[in-house]
């Protein structure tokens, strides 16, 4: 029995068919590399911002021509999994708690993001936010792993992503801003 032979025609088809889908790979894999990609949060710690299960679109190009900012949710990986976390202070600021309340430079931040005031692991002492980190907190503070713990001084370089979209759930799609009210 004989085997088919195709077309010219049909292995013109077939052979543009392959370089299209090369060509949405390779655009694919661009996008994913160097300017944005798609992460879940998992677990409480950024309610009620954000909950678990959350399907977000991560920035990843932002931080290659500035910092971050104050009020920034950024996501990173630690040994311990990915954390998704808010900026509170920047390099060179101090940052304390007291009475549950967070202050940066002696200033103390609107922060209406915030779940609750801070309950868990009571005031946090003075400390100087070194040049090339962040300190970092999750807005549900009594049910977060952050810069007052295993998380410590964030290197900005140990960052993916900045959080710009909610895509999941549909009833919550939307932009995903810095919620910061200034100063």
């Amino acid at each position: 029995m004989a085997m088919p032979v195709l077309s010219k025609k049909a292995k013109t088809e077939i052979y543009e068919w392959i370089k299209c889908i090369g060509i949405a790979v390779a655009i694919a894999a661009f996008v994913m590399v160097f300017i944005g990609r798609s992460t879940v949060v998992d677990g409480s710690s950024m309610e009620p911002t954000l909950r678990d299960r959350d399907r977000l679109w991560l920035d990843k190009l932002t931080y290659r021509f500035r910092g971050p900012e104050r009020g920034d949710i950024v996501v990173f990986d630690t040994p311990q999994g990915r954390y998704i976390k808010r900026v509170i202070a920047l390099p060179g600021e101090q940052v304390w708690s007291e009475n549950g309340l967070v202050y940066v430079n002696g200033r103390r931040l609107q922060e209406d993001y915030v779940k609750d005031i801070i309950r868990r692991g009571g005031d946090i002492p003075k400390r100087t936010v070194p040049e090339g980190a962040v300190w970092v907190l999750g807005d549900n503070r009594n049910n977060s792993d952050d810069s007052r713990g295993t998380v410590g001084f964030l290197d900005i370089d140990r960052i993916v992503g900045r959080v710009v979209f909610r895509y999941y759930p549909l009833s919550s799609i939307g932009v995903v801003g810095n919620e910061y009210s200034g100063d």
